[in-house]
């Protein structure tokens, strides 16, 4: 069995290894990673601060066929014995790859070493910068590039105000012109961020520091600073900048030094050098990505890496493979302003686009005759990116300026295009998975791997599809052809109120028990009655036939409403002496309420009837509607809060109660930063700033949990409830069946960016509409228990059987434990085999 040996388990060392494995998984393969943690994804470190974890990033766990070393480095490689050194053992080679990819870089000033200054490299760089960031109010990065702009995005996240020193005359100088910087600039300074270019640091100090400098004899006689954190950074032009918090994020170098210590040959800026198959100086010793040199020049991004490491996986199967060179284009969102470069970003000729009033600047490279496309930037409007990307090398697709005001012709890719850099996907290659059966983004994704790196690719499949003419079947089911956001509208532009007249008008057939859920669902949403009002009744799944949630021993619990968890000692009492009178188990519920458990469905009533009288009303736990809207104690007690968190949830919680949705919603309010309510768990959420409020979208628990994304920041409290009142709006008339705001949102095209255009801008027209809509909700809000409390026909239907209404169910029992009653279950019925 061949033994292989990979030192480095960042994101191009684990595209190695999970690649060689899909090919050749019967080789020993052994990962030494220094880190702790198993590789994530790098790329999106910055999204750490804008709710996701480290789960989150996690590129997966390595097959049970790999030996993976974490916290365990490769210290020494003795390359006459074919043999690996940690500080722990020894793993003897056949082959050896080296991928241990870059270091951050921190310029040779005195006081980078001191309390507060961190480098922006690894989750553990952010977990310690995220800790001191709770202590102060001002942080600086140090550095203007891509990993600099990240930086500055996650101090901003953080609450921060934040300044970015840049050495070069503009940002992003590796990537843009001084005129696509100076674009980027004017957005980022727009969001509050300052920008210091051409600025060079000289030295960061410290209080202690001054302060022993300015002892007799020290020299210095200025005062004390102002606490923002304890740190000076002083730039080379004598300004002094006071903070709490430093990020160095200038550059990387390759880490390559186990390279240099076993002889290596290496490329005099740094990097093992290596040839077009990756091979270093040692026929045995291969070196991919940041800390590989291919004539002499090392590549910072991840794509190049991974075309390294499937040729290496290529070679040691016995192909010919080569490195061909690395398509370094680029497309980012960055502090949400969109920035792309890609080609070649100068040329014998160019055409520029600007317009200042837009923030929108454009350049394309082309060749002396004007005639083919080398490269270009783009900043603030990348739309055209992927068209312009795979047309480098050949005619420029259309005009720049059509291409920016999306007058585009259709204009058609070559087979041989790429359409994923990521995975060096083409056209072609995508096309000839299409007509082999891929019918969606994720069956090209698992065929081709497209779309499964960056993501940049996503619209360019899904056009590649559309192209093909493949359409996927969005009906309901088999009794509509229509999607639930389709149906929705039949219903609200036909003034459709009752299944029989929606399914004789626009289906076939009677109805399923997946069609009559969905109707009944969108008829609550437009205010069609209450749901066991005549047909509507039967229409209803198990729990909203009883408004209350069936449990596995054909008990139901009873959850009334507390906003924002908020509750008198009185309330308290009532709930404790309905639990004791009905032997009912409680349990305080991490939504902020109180669960009651084991109540037979001919109690309901009688238990909601003492509810009802002592002021409380439905939580809906049983309805897919808004449940809960949970909070933190905000500025009522809490010295930590800027914000009335309380206040404001149970406002929100009251506004949107009974609203019918397509999967149930959920909220919090976080008074501060700390977060103590986890509203970016809920599908919408909101966090206190000193400003006002930071509205998050899309979150989840669940079995796939997400973390909201942040929607719109510092907004007043007139805004927010406007906002909210869109997003629900929008979510409820456009989401599919059973699809929470999580996947609704990452399913929209355009994603939070598109969101934001229809309820922000308005894109389409719709918010007086939306707004209107989420009036009429207010306005017609009834509690569904009063309304069946006053009904005897609703009342009639709460009986365990229909021929017997006084008869309890007798096989209902229950036994107690820790002062509870627990239900005791019935023993399954066996069945002996003949």
């Amino acid at each position: 069995m061949k033994r292989i040996v990979v030192i480095g388990d960042g994101m191009v060392g684990r595209h190695f290894t999970t690649t060689l494995r899909e090919r050749e998984p019967g080789w020993s393969v052994t990962v030494l990673a220094e880190e702790n943690r198993p590789a994530y994804d790098r790329v999106r470190l910055s999204a750490y601060f804008d709710g996701a974890t480290a789960a989150d990033l996690s590129l997966g766990e390595l097959d049970d066929g790999v030996d993976l070393r974490l916290g365990e480095a490769a210290v020494r490689v003795d390359r006459e014995r074919h043999v690996v050194h940690s500080a722990l053992s020894e793993y003897p080679y056949d082959a050896l790859v080296i991928a241990t990819g870059s270091y951050p870089f921190v310029p040779p000033i005195p006081g980078t070493d001191s309390p507060g200054c961190f480098v922006y490299r690894t989750l553990d760089d952010l977990e310690a910068i995220r800790d001191h960031a709770a202590g102060v109010d001002r942080g600086v990065v140090v550095g203007g590039g891509l990993l600099g702009l990240e930086a500055a995005n996650a101090l901003r996240l953080l609450g921060l105000d934040t300044t970015v020193v840049e050495f070069a005359p503009h940002l992003m100088p590796a990537q843009l012109d001084e005129a696509g910087g100076a674009v980027l600039r004017g957005h980022l300074e727009q969001l509050g961020i300052r920008i210091a270019c051409g600025t060079a640091v000289a030295a960061v100090t410290t209080d202690a520091a001054e302060r022993q400098s300015a002892t007799p004899g020290g020299g210095n006689t200025e005062p004390p600073r102002a606490a923002s954190g304890g740190l000076r950074l002083t730039t080379s032009d004598g300004t002094h900048l006071d903070t709490g918090l430093v990020v160095f994020a200038a550059g990387v170098r390759p880490r390559d030094a186990i390279g240099r210590d076993s002889g290596l040959a290496m490329a005099e800026r740094g990097g093992i050098t290596v040839d077009d198959t990756c091979l270093t100086s040692d026929p045995d010793v291969y070196a991919i990505g940041e800390c590989a040199a291919v004539d002499g020049r090392c590549f910072g991004l991840v794509a190049p890496g991974y075309a390294m490491a499937e040729v290496v996986v290529d070679r040691l199967c016995g192909g010919d493979a080569r490195f061909a060179g690395a398509d370094t284009s680029t497309k980012l969102k960055l502090l949400g302003v969109d920035v792309a470069s890609f080609g070649a970003p100068d040329g014998p000729l160019s055409t520029n686009y600007l317009d200042p009033t837009e923030g929108v600047y454009a350049k394309l490279a082309l060749s002396d005759d004007a005639r083919t496309l080398l490269g270009g930037i783009l900043v603030g409007d990348t739309e055209p990116y992927g068209l312009l990307r795979a047309s480098v090398g050949g005619p420029v697709p259309a005009r720049l300026a059509d291409l920016l005001a999306r007058a585009v012709p259709d204009a058609e890719l070559p087979d041989s295009a790429q359409i994923c850099s990521c995975h060096a996907v083409t056209k072609s290659a995508i096309t000839s998975a299409i007509a082999e059966g891929a019918c969606d983004v994720a069956s090209l994704g698992a065929c081709t791997k497209a779309g499964s790196g960056c993501g940049s690719c996503v619209p360019l499949l899904k056009q590649l599809l559309a192209d093909s003419g493949v359409s996927q079947n969005k009906a309901v089911c088999e009794h509509f052809a229509y999607s639930r956001a389709e149906l929705f509208d039949i219903v609200r532009c036909a003034g459709i109120t009752t299944f029989s007249d929606l399914i004789a008008q626009h289906g076939t057939g009677r109805g399923c028990e997946v069609c009559k859920p969905v109707v009944a669902s969108i008829l609550a949403s437009l205010d069609n009655g209450h749901i066991l009002d005549g047909e509507q009744a039967a229409l209803q799944d198990t729990n909203d036939h009883f408004l209350a949630n069936l449990q596995r021993n054909g008990t139901y619990s009873v959850v009334p409403r507390v906003p924002a968890g908020e509750i008198t000692p009185e309330k308290l009492i009532t709930i404790g002496a309905i639990a004791r009178d009905y032997g009912l188990y409680t349990k305080i519920t991490g939504a902020q309420r109180i669960d009651m458990f084991g109540a037979r469905v001919e109690q309901l009533p009688a238990i909601w009837r003492r509810l009802v009288d002592a002021g409380f009303e439905s939580g809906h736990a049983y309805g897919k509607a808004l449940r809960t809207v949970k909070s933190c104690v905000g500025t009522t007690w809490c010295r930590y809060g800027v914000q009335d968190s309380v206040t404001l949830a149970i406002d929100l919680e009251l506004r949107y109660r009974g609203l019918r949705s397509p999967h149930k919603l959920k909220s919090a309010v976080s008074g501060c930063a700390r977060e103590c309510a986890e509203a970016r768990g809920k599908d919408f959420g909101i966090i206190a700033t000193e400003a006002g409020w930071n509205l998050y979208v899309g979150g989840n628990g669940g079995f796939t949990p997400r973390h909201a994304q942040l929607l719109l920041s510092d907004l007043d409290t007139e805004s927010l409830v406007r906002y909210i009142d869109r997003f629900l709006m929008f979510y409820v008339r456009t989401a599919d069946r059973l699809q929470r705001t999580a996947a609704w949102l990452e399913n929209l095209d355009g994603g939070l960016d598109y969101l934001r255009e229809v309820i922000v801008d308005d894109r389409l027209g719709i918010c007086a509409e939306l707004d209107a809509a989420m009036d009429r909700h207010v306005a017609s809000y009834r509690d569904e228990w009063s309304a069946v409390l006053e009904d005897p026909d609703k009342l009639s239907r709460f009986v365990s059987f229909v021929n017997a209404p006084e008869t309890p169910d007798p096989s209902i029992r229950f036994d107690t434990s820790r002062g509870q009653p627990l239900p005791v279950m019935l023993e399954r019925p066996r069945v002996r085999a003949s």
